[in-house]
């Protein structure tokens, strides 16, 4: 498992583990981010990563960026 912000750029991966509590698992459930969904890095930020999901970005913060674990999906 990889923290969003080691991933390579473009890389499609699912995301495995929420390393935080029930308010960070409910914002990103918002932002319509879960575990065992794909997403994609599109775009590396100074303070964080910018990810897509079904046609939808979203930037993440690096803080909340390192919270988030998840495995590469190979092509």
């Amino acid at each position: 498992m990889i923290s969003l912000n080691e991933l390579p750029l473009g890389q499609r991966l699912r995301l495995v583990h929420i390393d935080g509590g029930r308010q960070l698992k409910q914002r990103l459930m918002a932002l319509g981010i879960s575990v065992g969904g794909e997403l994609r890095v599109v775009q590396r930020r100074p303070g964080g990563v910018v990810v897509a999901r079904s046609g939808n970005r979203v930037a993440l913060g690096h803080g909340i960026a390192h919270k988030l674990l998840a495995e590469v999906i190979e092509p």
